[in-house]
């Protein structure tokens, strides 16, 4: 059987032809050269079974990084990266909000504004050149499961509600301009549909193309913690719950691996590793 006749399952349980091509880009967004996207290739497609897993062919791929280069490694997992946010969908509102920050919006997390008929606790409220941008976080836990027409459908209605109040409660700025709709997962066809039509901003890991999410920490190098190879899960833990959403952060905070009790040998390694995540 040749290799593209070889089916792998995604995480939604639906099966789809292996793509040598897909999984050369990925390799190649990790920062991989050439020569070793061809390694990993060769090492993976001798193990290409009909009905692997997404998560299968990924392992293999990303053990092999890790082994060769921990940064590719650190970058390679960054989809997986963002679901160890959780187990809540709060430290992903805190991640966007700090990215959001790095690209020139004043943000603040969880506010309450007034609507016409209720009150609506927002995830995100980020302001940039005067104009107010309310924005709500879908955040899944769990691979394969997207976000469908219901979310921006309800997300429309407590947008509206918001502008059709006198009093939007956003102190000392006007009333919002914009509504995001942000997900770590995907859009299906017609939440894309419903929100180009009402003027719903959507953003998810690869939508729109060239400024998901995945694209802007690329360009950006706002990678979150939680692509440390080198942090323990304790760790990573501790250091959102300190409010340390970036590797960035931790350079700027790196006395947070002191109270840890992280050996000063081990403390250089961690920032080496997301010192060289934080360029680009």
């Amino acid at each position: 059987m040749a290799n593209e006749d070889f089916y792998i399952v995604k995480a939604s349980g639906d099966k789809v032809l292996f793509s040598e091509e897909k999984l050369r880009s990925s390799l190649k967004r990790s920062g991989a050269d050439s020569k070793l996207i061809s390694q990993i290739l060769t090492l993976v497609k001798d193990e290409l079974y009909d009905g692997i897993t997404t998560k299968e062919l990924y392992n293999r791929a990303y053990s092999f990084l890790r082994r060769k280069k921990p940064v590719y490694a650190s970058k390679y997992k960054l989809k997986k990266a963002i679901y160890e946010l959780g187990p809540t969908g709060f430290p992903f509102e805190r991640f966007l909000s700090s990215v959001l920050k790095y690209s020139g919006y004043k943000t603040e997390v969880g506010k309450t504004v007034a609507g016409k008929c209720v009150s609506h606790e927002i995830d995100v409220v980020a302001e940039k050149n005067g104009s107010v941008v309310i924005i709500e976080c879908k955040f899944h836990g769990e691979q394969g499961r997207n976000c469908n027409v219901k979310i921006p459908l309800y997300i429309y209605s407590r947008y509206q509600d918001i502008k059709n109040t006198e009093d939007n409660g956003i102190s000392n700025i006007r009333e919002p301009d914009e509504c995001w709709v942000v997900t770590n997962t995907r859009f299906t066809k017609d939440a894309i549909v419903y929100g180009n039509c009402t003027g719903l901003y959507l953003l998810s890991w690869d939508y729109p193309k060239g400024n998901s999410i995945k694209d802007r920490i690329d360009r950006l190098g706002l990678y979150p913690i939680t692509v440390s190879t080198l942090l323990t899960k304790r760790e990573k833990q501790f250091l959102l719950s300190r409010d340390v959403v970036l590797c960035r952060q931790l350079l700027k905070d790196s006395f947070y691996l002191d109270h840890l009790g992280v050996s000063d040998t081990r403390k250089t390694k961690i920032l080496k590793e997301v010192g060289s995540l934080c360029k680009f």
